[in-house]
């Protein structure tokens, strides 16, 4: 073998680790956002209270929305990211949207923007099948 092609191997080999690392750094889990259920999220709000903050459109809202919601700021629209800046950033934060799509996202835009306790709750319909209140 000559030294071109083992040169290429070891070339390529290098490349290659550096790409798995690069990879699993990114799925690594350094973000402050986390997903939790509708049973984790029962248990964390007693011992953690915090602001809920349900992200679905005004309609989906409406048709619905957790008793115990505190804003509502459809990420949708614009209004969720306008209404960042006077949000407390040493405040627990609690999202939700319809599947939980959306509150994901929301919560990443928190997490982006300083907020350090921030967590997705998943989606309306888990939450009350989860035995969780919700109103009209």
């Amino acid at each position: 073998m000559s030294f071109v092609m083992v040169r290429r191997r070891f070339l390529a080999g290098v490349f290659a680790v550096m790409g798995l690392v690069i990879v699993l750094g990114a799925c690594s889990s350094d973000s402050p956002v986390k997903r939790i259920s509708a049973e984790e999220f029962q248990q964390k709000i007693e011992e953690e209270p915090g602001v809920i903050i349900d992200v679905r459109t005004k309609d989906e809202y409406n048709a619905g929305h957790l008793a115990m919601v505190d804003e509502h700021h459809d990420l949708l629209n614009g209004d969720f990211e306008a209404h960042l800046k006077s949000l407390d950033k040493e405040k627990t934060y609690y999202l939700y949207c319809r599947s939980g799509n959306r509150s994901g996202k929301a919560a990443d835009l928190m997490a982006q923007n300083g907020f350090k306790k921030v967590y997705n709750i998943g989606g309306f319909e888990d939450l009350v099948q989860a035995g969780l209140e919700s109103e009209e």
